[in-house]
């Protein structure tokens, strides 16, 4: 069973989440977010469950390690996560979403002692490999709270069943593990060279609610290398 852990979001655009831990209580985070803490956390780093779920967290792109946040004085103690880009952080309470969630594999942010992380594998092989910007997702299981990370702004859709939608594979965050997924390639020679957009898409297919984000970590930093002035050369 999840820690119950209680928490306070700061912050508008570049948000961040406070997590107040009674005595001997447990988060467990992203290596890298942590910003602050009190006195009396303690903060262990490990690969989250053995060698094989630090490996299976590296092939999605993930750090081989996540880290444990754990108060060990007397009192409630404070420790509070970062966004690492500008967006929103959405709390999840699993226990009301069947005990699963699925996410995009960078949207993890942070969750209570007891929620396990692990690589979903897609009904397809392929779909991890050839998705575009890299469609490879996490299931996150338990009872407790959750935290993700969306990029921009958020939107939520409630899927009818049958219903489907098609999404820019960088614009999924995450979804209920009721939903059907799938990669499809745009097709098409000029949609492919001139569309300006990625060349593959995700088919999601109802019912559940689905997450997405208006503006993908990958299309920000892409946006920043087109603006930046070309690197100049020795005598240039």
């Amino acid at each position: 069973m999840a820690h119950e852990i209680d928490y306070e979001l700061i912050g508008d655009d570049m948000q961040l989440v406070e997590i107040t831990l009674d005595p001997q209580e447990t988060v467990r985070a992203e290596a890298g977010t942590m910003m602050y803490m009190d006195q009396n956390i303690q903060m262990e780093t490990g690969t989250g469950g053995g060698l094989m779920k630090g490996l299976k967290r590296m092939f999605t792109g993930e750090s081989f390690f996540i880290t444990s946040f754990t108060n060990l004085g007397n009192a409630r103690e404070k420790v509070g996560f970062a966004s690492p880009y500008p967006g929103k952080i959405v709390p999840l309470d699993l226990a009301s979403k069947g005990g699963e969630f699925i996410c995009q594999k960078d949207a993890f942010l942070c969750a209570a002692h007891g929620i396990e992380i692990e690589v979903a594998f897609t009904k397809r092989f392929g779909a991890g490999l050839f998705g575009g910007e890299g469609f490879i997702l996490q299931r996150l299981t338990g009872d407790g709270l959750a935290f993700i990370h969306a990029g921009g702004t958020i939107i939520e859709r409630d899927l009818k069943l049958g219903e489907r939608l098609r999404v820019d594979t960088g614009c999924v965050v995450g979804f209920s593990p009721s939903v059907n997924y799938d990669v499809q390639f745009i097709g098409g020679f000029k949609n492919a060279l001139f569309g300006g957009e990625g060349l593959f898409l995700v088919n999601l297919t109802g019912p559940g609610k689905v997450y997405l984000q208006s503006l993908p970590f990958s299309k920000l930093v892409d946006r920043i290398h087109k603006a930046l002035p070309p690197v100049r050369r020795g005598n240039d």
